[in-house]
């Protein structure tokens, strides 16, 4: 058995219910313990709309329970579905703050957490650009990595939100070793791949055609490539466009993209609704679901779990596996 918590994410968005809703599935199959980070408020409002199947309590403070669920209320805060404020941006960031705390403190081996609104955040004065930032600089974690899984394809950034305009000064040797670096660590002690294969992306369109529409692959991507210690596990770098029109990603364990957009949109495309977003890197296990707040249908009782319940499924390998591997 191994204990989870849930954090409710954006409260004005999906994240409180479809937690309830992945809660249902989950606790009717698995025997695991799970701490919901919610304002009570919330949490009352979001069972009228999805009845749960599992016996919880609500407290203030953990303590033991022989329910498999236990609600943490953070406060009350006020519910505005479909749009980002300033009490929804306070409550998710007061909720990802608490399930630091547990996971720093070793309450729950892993944190799943429900998609929060960037906008809500910084209304709240809380300049993170998003959780993976948050999860790193509490850890006091430097060299981390984006990474998103699926069964289909896992992916990995070398920069994350930056503008674009940014990238290329951040594409250079010292960075792309050390985010190798945690991508080869956490694909063979995390996800337990031996020897995995990771195609590299190129920066600049058609990998910079041999240095005609660019620079950065031949003096910095292609020499890290054939280092001593990457070279049985990279290839590349690859024109990104072909790479995903031959569905090149099948031929490998993951595919290391240079910015945000160049490997989001096909990973999303390919696996929306059942995708994953893992922080690597950090002490604790983080995921979740790769969908946002989704404020159109917020209220609405439409939301679909499945990417929140696969979100766990991951968590939970990924703590079985480092306790294995140590």
């Amino acid at each position: 058995m191994n204990n989870f918590a849930f954090t409710c994410g954006d409260i004005n968005g999906i994240g409180p219910e479809i937690v309830i809703k992945a809660l249902n599935k989950i606790t009717n199959i698995s025997n695991d313990k799970f701490i919901f980070i919610c304002p009570k408020n919330v949490f009352s409002k979001n069972v009228k709309m999805v009845k749960p199947a599992f016996e919880y309590f609500i407290t203030t403070r953990i303590k033991n329970s022989n329910k498999q669920v236990t609600v943490l209320d953070i406060g009350n805060y006020n519910c505005n579905s479909g749009i980002p404020t300033v009490e929804s941006g306070n409550a998710a960031f007061k909720a990802v703050q608490m399930s630091f705390q547990l996971a720093d403190t070793r309450a729950v081996d892993a944190i799943v957490t429900a998609p929060l609104s960037k906008t809500a955040i910084n209304l709240a004065g809380k300049h993170f650009p998003g959780h993976t930032e948050m999860y790193a600089e509490w850890s006091n974690v430097k060299n981390f990595v984006m990474m998103f899984l699926s069964r289909k394809m896992n992916a990995a950034l070398a920069s994350i939100h930056v503008p674009i305009s940014k990238v290329p000064g951040l594409i250079y040797p010292e960075h792309l070793k050390k985010t190798l670096d945690v991508v080869l660590n956490s694909l063979t002690k995390d996800l337990g791949i031996n020897k995995p294969k990771i195609a590299v992306l190129g920066l600049n369109p058609h990998a910079g055609e041999e240095g005609l529409i660019g620079k950065e692959e031949q003096k910095i991507i292609k020499p890290i490539i054939r280092l001593k210690e990457y070279k049985n596990f990279l290839s590349g770098p690859f024109s990104p466009d072909a790479f995903f029109a031959n569905r090149m990603y099948k031929k490998f364990d993951l595919v290391l993209g240079m910015y945000h957009d160049q490997v989001l949109i096909p990973f999303k495309l390919i696996n929306f609704g059942s995708g994953v977003n893992y922080t690597a890197g950090l002490p604790i296990v983080r995921t979740s679901p790769d969908h946002g707040t989704a404020y159109d249908i917020a209220g609405k009782g439409l939301a679909n779990e499945s990417s929140i319940i696969t979100a766990y499924k991951y968590a939970k390998k990924i703590v079985i596996n480092r306790k294995r591997l140590g």
